[in-house]
């Protein structure tokens, strides 16, 4: 398994935290950390390739070519207090065993820049969403897991496929700090009031804020990556299935 790293700048960082920003359900944590990235004015600093990312490239209209990939960029705390490391891409791994891999190279990197405490977004599928949607936290540890109960999310019951749930399990075990944000969702959209709430929480534990009015144009620019990726369309043509599976028992 081959999981490569480009460094273009080893930032200096105060005590930063890992934010995790990857596809999942409803692409919560995707469009959350694509907002971060413009408004904090985050600076790429590693690009990130994979074997088991999608074995395809996506060409544009004048034939350049554009692959699967996990990005990290980093920003200053407006307020001077913790930086932060914000991990962005277009897929997760494919297999179990590139899953462990690339959470394992990010933790290096992020641990080798000072960093201590991860927090890992996703989204938690449900039949029916409220408009203020319920957050649920899984911890490393249960002091940490207090200070996101004190946010006002609630206990996540079950199991956190993928990468939500693998950083932090890792980071458990790299004795290092932190905790899950798993808004409820639908799930087969792009789901910019979840990623909303995501941040919201996010600004009150690490005290900084960023302006939310343009979170929507966010929400277009993953939807529309997504679509490149024929990552939408797919799910749209799972629905689909299930639905006229269904018929069959009506």
């Amino acid at each position: 398994m081959v999981c490569s790293i480009k460094l273009t700048e080893k930032p200096q960082l105060n005590d930063p935290v890992l934010i995790e920003g990857l596809p999942g359900i409803g692409f919560v944590a995707n469009i959350a950390s694509l907002h971060l990235i413009k408004e904090l004015k985050a600076v790429r600093f590693a690009q990130i390739f994979s074997s088991s990312f999608q074995d395809f490239a996506i060409t544009a209209e004048d034939g350049s070519a554009r692959s699967p990939i996990n990005e990290l960029y980093y920003a200053k705390h407006p307020e001077g207090g913790r930086d932060f490391i914000i991990w962005y891409g277009n897929t997760q791994a494919l297999t179990t065993v590139g899953q462990y891999e690339l959470v394992g190279k990010v933790l290096d990197i992020c641990v080798d820049l000072g960093c201590k405490f991860v927090i890992s977004i996703g989204g938690f599928k449900k039949e029916e969403v409220q408009p203020i949607p319920a957050i649920y936290s899984t911890a490393t540890d249960p002091e940490t897991m207090q200070q996101a109960l004190d946010l006002g999310t609630k206990v996540m019951v079950g199991n956190v496929f993928g990468i939500a749930g693998l950083t932090v399990g890792l980071a458990r075990i790299r004795d290092l700090k932190g905790f899950s944000l798993l808004v409820d969702t639908l799930g087969m959209d792009p789901d910019v009031n979840a990623a909303e709430h995501a941040i919201i929480l996010l600004q009150k534990y690490l005290k900084f804020n960023v302006d939310l009015s343009g979170i929507d144009q966010s929400g277009e620019e993953i939807k529309k990556m997504l679509e490149s990726f024929g990552i939408i369309r797919s799910i749209t043509e799972e629905k689909k299935k299930e639905e006229q599976q269904l018929r069959w028992f009506i």
